[in-house]
């Protein structure tokens, strides 16, 4: 990441962000993260028994693209990053993720659209295309995903799913 010469000096502080109040010294609450997956990074629908990994045919490009996203382990990094305290990157990921496969298909209105309330309430920061997210992100996501998630709320909001003020 970064490279230090013997007898450098660097400051350590707690991530910067409103969503993550320091609780001690460099110790933040992340549980914020937590509540942005119960808002909607699952699939809530019936699948029915466990079909052979065949029987369901996804488009290689939508598995890989699934995948990709997949990879996003929850760590804060972007959110740490990020000059604005986004969670962009990570909402993104969930989102993209279950939007390419067909399970995840059912609910991805719904899904976006909560996601991104629940971003809002917990005081995440917007993005602002710094792109240091994808630069902090240990698992190299892109911030391709977080215009898929753009393009995902846009596609969501004639469904009538964003809540009512």
């Amino acid at each position: 990441m970064r490279q230090f010469k013997d007898g450098d000096e660097i400051y350590i502080e707690p991530w910067r962000s409103r969503a993550f109040p320091v609780i001690r010294d460099l110790v933040v609450d992340r549980s914020a993260m937590d509540r942005l997956i119960q808002a909607g990074g699952y699939i809530s629908v019936s699948t029915g028994g466990v079909p052979d990994a065949n029987t369901i045919l996804i488009p290689k490009d939508d598995a890989e693209t699934a995948m990709d996203a997949a990879e996003c382990i929850g760590c804060g990094a972007c959110v740490a990053a990020c000059p604005n305290g986004s969670a962009m990157l990570f909402v993104a990921a969930k989102v993209s993720q279950l939007a390419k496969l067909p399970q995840g298909k059912v609910e991805a209105a719904r899904r976006v659209c909560t996601m991104t309330d629940a971003m809002i309430e917990e005081g995440f920061g917007n993005c602002s295309n710094h792109y240091d997210c994808e630069a902090a992100c240990p698992k190299g996501i892109s911030v391709k995903f977080i215009a898929q998630l753009n393009r995902e709320y846009v596609m969501a909001l004639p469904k009538g799913y964003k809540e009512k003020d």
